[in-house]
């Protein structure tokens, strides 16, 4: 049973594109509350106008945050606020951070209603390791800047995932190419959507399939890298693996042991294939 709403501010989240993933929680709390701040009205009477929802809406935007606490410091304390963002789970890479940090800072209950999440959702699907990872917003839009984020992530050994426009895709996955080689990744398009469609493969491998359909760099993408190698996986001592990949060698062609090695521990296809040699030897 759910709990009276009570004044304060609720984070909401709202679907991500298939307006059916909002939670019943969610729309219990859109209906009860007295004002929604949101970041574009327009976007959001889409959702609470199929919801049958009609509310006071403010719109909050990093550049009038400040703005908008100092306008509504009454509504914030002795009413039922609600905020959301145009699709997901507020706050990331949205405003609302200095208004959840007034909201503590003066006493004023906050509380989060979970749901749809476009990082969670791309991460299950990536088919990549998900007990550790990283989430680092919008892809920069110059080239350079680009460049230098795909260099300070080349040795992260966390799982990596990024928002990327349309307009970056490609040069996002031509420097991934260029700077991590041949490490999974996974680019998903629409996600929720009619349209969605996960590409998986490393990044050159990637980039082609996309390329074969100019729909294909239509929509909103989510990027999930995987991590880099742990170094203990690097086999500097050949002689400690060759009782392993010898017996491996019994059952297996040399090319599906090599599949079979990069898989599991994401290092070059070609170095591991110079390593069977050597134990040929």
């Amino acid at each position: 049973m759910m709990d009276n709403i009570i004044n304060g501010l609720s984070i909401v989240a709202t679907p991500i594109g298939n307006l059916e993933d909002i939670t019943y929680r969610a729309v219990k709390v859109l209906e009860e509350c007295d004002i929604i701040i949101c970041e574009n009205p327009k976007h959001s009477l889409k959702l609470l106008n199929k919801l049958g929802i009609k509310k006071k809406l403010i719109a909050l935007h990093d550049y009038n945050e400040h703005k908008i606490i100092n306008q509504n410091k009454f509504l914030l304390k002795n009413k039922n606020c609600v905020l959301i963002s145009d699709a997901g789970s507020p706050l990331i890479s949205d405003p609302g951070y200095n208004l959840v940090q007034y909201c503590i800072a003066n006493n004023i209950r906050v509380t989060s209603v979970p749901g749809p999440s476009s990082i969670v959702s791309s991460l299950q699907l990536s088919g990549l390791p998900m007990s550790e990872f990283a989430f680092f917003g919008f892809v920069p839009k110059s080239k350079k800047k680009i460049e230098d984020l795909v260099k300070n992530i080349s040795q992260e050994k966390r799982v990596c995932v990024f928002f990327v426009s349309n307009h970056k895709l490609i040069v996002f996955l031509d420097c991934l190419e260029n700077i991590i080689g041949d490490r999974s990744i996974s680019i998903c398009k629409e996600l929720t959507k009619v349209n969605e469609f996960v590409f998986r493969g490393n990044p050159g491998s990637v980039k082609n399939k996309i390329l074969e359909d100019k729909e294909n760099i239509k929509g909103e993408f989510v990027a999930v890298i995987d991590r880099q190698a742990s170094k203990n996986q690097d086999f500097d001592n050949i002689d400690l693996y060759s009782k392993e990949l010898r017996k491996m060698a019994t059952k297996f062609s040399l090319t599906d042991i090599v599949e079979i090695v990069h898989k599991f521990t994401k290092i070059n296809k070609n170095k591991i294939y110079k390593w069977l040699l050597k134990l040929k030897k």
